[in-house]
Formats: C-alpha cells, sequence, structure tokens
C-alpha cells in the first residue's frame, strides 16, 4: 500500500504505538497466509465484513488492499451486491458508496 494512501489516524498509531501495530500488521499477514485462499479472496471476505459492520474506513482499506492484490472493480462490486440479503441494501448502497471513493482514485 502506497504512503498516501495510508489514513493519517493510522499513521499516528504507527508512530505513537509502533510494537502495537507492528503486531496488528504482522497478525493481518500471518492470518491471511494461513490457508488456501488466495490474498484477493481474503481482502474481499474482510471487505464483506467491514461492510456488514458498517466500517467505512475497513472498507477503503479492503478496496485498496484487495485490489493490489488483484481484483477488479467488478470483483469489489460483486462482492458488495451479493450482501443484499444478508445486511441489506441500505448498508450495501453506504458500502458501495465508500467503495467508489477508492474506485475513482
Amino acid at each position: 500500500m502506497s504512503d498516501r494512501n495510508i489514513p493519517n489516524w493510522y499513521k499516528y498509531l504507527q508512530e505513537t504505538q509502533p510494537v502495537y501495530m507492528n503486531a496488528v500488521e504482522d497478525l493481518g499477514k500471518i492470518t491471511r497466509k494461513a490457508g488456501p485462499l488466495s490474498e484477493k479472496v481474503v481482502h474481499l471476505i474482510q471487505l464483506s465484513a467491514a461492510a456488514a459492520i458498517r466500517s467505512e474506513g475497513s472498507v477503503h482499506s479492503h478496496v485498496r488492499r484487495a485490489l493490489e492484490a488483484g481484483a477488479s472493480d467488478k470483483d469489489i462490486y460483486h462482492t458488495l451486491i451479493s450482501l443484499t440479503s444478508t445486511i441489506g441494501f441500505p448498508n450495501v448502497a453506504a458500502a458501495l458508496s465508500w467503495a467508489q471513493k477508492e474506485l475513482d482514485k
């Protein structure tokens, strides 16, 4: 992930809590490699979870990460619209609007 895509709050935590943030980042790396799923698929799953809990920052992050792992815009849209019967249209619409901000960059 390029430095310009990292939110200021995340950068602040990296600067003020480096041990903690290294552990968080290491946990993410380890869990993505813990099984047979590709990194792209794992980020799409995490994108789904972020949408489900209405975490705008996480939606932005996992859209960026999924794209970096080879996901297409269509993969992002399909991942999110597939959630409609589970989390409801209003939540999906919000997640799509957050994702679109990343896709427009």
